[in-house]
């Protein structure tokens, strides 16, 4: 099984360094010297990590055979990509893999069925769960402790507590002027 672990950014200084946007809660484990990365696009790797080391908060990492500025910047935007044993579990409790969350159901803490998850956003604030409802549409549900109560990766189902708005459905509005003619119309 694959798992993102990292997105390559911009590159820094001049012998081959580039800084990452990590997307692992394991990054010592992912992200450290001798680990071998498949890329996306698949023709830009395997990259090897030769070294790491953080300066100002940020991750910075150089790959074998990558010395030079020049080089850093062709690995801009591409994705590292580690292959994870299917039955590893996260260290925490509560962190789960991306492969164990996609396809859990996804109900109110009443039953009520919401719909599946179908693809999950990883985002710089935070996670989001893309959520395919029966009717086709989709919804997206932040992946945050106050509207996710409970993933039961047993029953394969993931209880979620939204705010008012955040899955009603979207029914289409018509707003009526005054006049009595509709939006959008000359009166």
């Amino acid at each position: 099984m694959e798992l993102v672990v990292a997105r390559i950014g911009r590159a820094h200084g001049i012998k081959g360094e580039v800084t990452v946007e990590v997307r692992t809660d394991e990054p010592e484990l992912r992200l450290s010297p001798g680990a071998v990365l498949r890329t996306e696009p698949a023709a830009a790797g395997p990259l090897t990590i030769e070294t790491g080391r953080v300066h100002s908060g940020r991750l910075m990492l150089r790959f074998a055979g990558v010395k030079d500025r020049t080089g850093a910047e062709a690995l801009r935007n591409i994705l590292l990509i580690a292959d994870v044993d299917p039955t590893e579990l996260p260290e925490e409790e509560d962190e789960y893999y991306d492969h164990q969350l996609m396809d859990l159901d996804v109900v109110l803490e009443d039953g009520t069925e919401i719909g599946r998850i179908t693809e999950i956003s990883h985002l710089p604030s935070q996670d989001l769960f893309i959520v395919e409802r029966p009717d086709g549409t989709e919804v997206m549900i932040p992946f945050v402790e106050e509207i996710v109560a409970e993933i039961d990766l047993e029953e394969q189902r993931c209880v979620i507590t939204p705010p008012p708005g955040l899955i009603d459905d979207r029914a289409e509005i018509v707003s009526t002027r005054d006049d009595g003619a509709e939006a959008g119309e000359e009166a």
